[in-house]
């Protein structure tokens, strides 16, 4: 099982920028997908961003592109969630995940079998 902490969540106006950061420890191992989800009050966690072991490969949501983007630091055992020209509608508790080596990277929720414990990001207008 591997453990997830994330961090780096706040308030911020619009056009704003956060850098969330997703601590992993346990049992990571090479080949580990890494993904972010968030979910807003009263609705379902949707994908936001998803990242391949080494890095190479990444995918973010439509509704993300271009404004967020998803790194890792192996080094580190860290993944981050860079957010740039934040909206309110970005507004959500943001959830980092971790996946077990795929040929495909997911961004299905149920593809992931572990998570954090999530953290607040509020956008005001």
């Amino acid at each position: 099982q591997v453990q997830l902490v994330e961090s780096g969540g706040g308030l911020v106006q619009a056009g704003g920028s956060l850098r969330l950061s997703c601590a992993a420890s346990g049992r990571t191992s090479s080949g580990v997908i890494m993904g972010w989800f968030r979910q807003a009050s009263g609705k379902e966690r949707e994908f936001v961003a998803t990242i391949t072991w080494s890095g190479a490969a990444t995918a973010v949501a439509g509704s993300v592109k271009g404004r967020f983007t998803i790194s890792r630091d192996n080094a580190k055992n860290t993944v981050y969630l860079q957010m740039d020209n934040l909206k309110p509608e970005d507004t959500a508790v943001y959830y980092c995940a971790a996946a077990p080596r795929a040929l495909i990277l997911p961004r299905v929720e149920g593809q992931y079998d572990s998570w954090g414990q999530g953290t607040q990001v509020t956008v005001s207008s």
